[in-house]
């Protein structure tokens, strides 16, 4: 009997959300060392330079810390990194890559698990456990919701006062159209109280999961979905529709744990996103595929055509996008072996 992602609902407690604080699958073995520069993007090669250097400084703030706090002073507020680039440069590897730098303890989430944490805990509570931490490592920090983001930096700023270091990547304001650019000016002038503090590090480049490489693979039949589902063990599959239902029960802070043990996911009958909500969550569904490197098999309408023109020409342009380039990267690891 093949499993369904539907069947599931997962919970995660206070201190299931601490410890769930770190990369994910696919970043698990990153490094800087692992970061392949583009010959043709110089910035790229940089970043890696002030990533490092960034995380060799965190350790080094923390020991300050510790003396003040021992010898009754207050202590240094720390200070932050925000890479700054379009989607598919490695900004996720890279800020990655310096937490493994980094000496523990140390926490790393997407801005929709942090602001999760702050529901779950409590923000005086999230304060307490955050601020024993030396880095807090923020992976897609959302510009389009004025209240979380009001939220998080309230919380950034006890943090670093405290000092706990901050590195950060984000989206960009849904009025901001530009083609896949991930704008600094946006990111510091929504948490403008702590802007100074940022350091900002610019990654440029084209899309790494498209170089050289084929489009997405056309959707398989329901006889061929079935038989993928059969022949590879783990799998779950859904009808998108039921899937499309599921996610929007469930907080996005648990699309991750939804996909715990399973090797490959498959979806029947695919077709655009009958609205921008349900196509906001496919795109944080997406993430937490991407992350776990999870091959995708589907029937119905092509990947690219999951959200519709006017989504796609719309203020969330850089989500869908990005959604597509990581849904089309899961579905070719799945087509030789489907």
């Amino acid at each position: 009997m093949p499993a369904h992602l539907t069947g599931r609902r997962p919970e995660l407690s206070a201190d299931e959300l601490i410890g769930a604080l770190v990369p994910p699958p696919r970043f698990d073995a990153v490094r800087f060392g692992t970061y392949l520069p583009n010959p043709d993007e110089p910035s790229q090669a940089a970043a890696v330079e002030a990533c490092s250097a960034f995380a060799a400084k965190v350790g080094a703030r923390k020991e300050k810390k510790r003396f003040k706090l021992f010898g009754g002073g207050a202590p240094e507020p720390a200070g932050g990194l925000y890479l700054d680039g379009g989607f598919g440069v490695g900004k996720t590897h890279l800020l990655a890559s310096a937490w493994h730098a980094a000496p523990s303890p140390k926490a790393y989430g997407t801005f929709v698990e942090l602001t999760h944490l702050v529901g779950a805990l409590g923000f005086a509570e999230a304060v307490r456990r955050l601020s024993e931490h030396r880095l807090l490592a923020i992976d897609e920090f959302e510009l389009d919701d004025p209240g979380d983001t009001t939220l998080v930096t309230r919380l950034l700023q006890e943090l670093m006062d405290v000092g706990v270091h901050i590195a950060a990547t984000s989206n960009t304001l849904p009025e901001k159209l530009g083609e896949g650019r991930f704008a600094a000016e946006d990111f510091l002038r929504e948490i403008q109280t702590l802007s100074a503090r940022f350091d900002v590090v610019r990654v440029d480049g084209p899309d790494y999961r498209h170089r050289g490489l084929p489009d997405a693979p056309p959707p398989v039949t329901p006889a061929e979905l079935e038989a993928s589902v059969a022949a590879h063990e783990g799998s779950t599959v859904d009808d998108f529709d039921a899937l499309c239902e599921h996610l929007a029960s469930l907080h996005p802070s648990r699309y991750g744990r939804l996909l715990d043990g399973v090797t490959r996911v498959h979806l029947r009958g695919v077709h655009p996103a009958p609205d921008q909500n349900v196509g906001l969550r496919l795109v944080a569904f997406a993430d937490r595929l991407y992350d776990r490197a999870i091959p995708v098999v589907v029937s119905g309408e092509p990947l690219p055509s999951l959200f519709t023109e006017e989504m796609v020409n719309g203020g969330y342009r850089k989500k869908y996008l990005r959604a597509v380039s990581r849904l089309t990267a899961l579905a070719r690891d799945a087509a030789p072996a489907s």
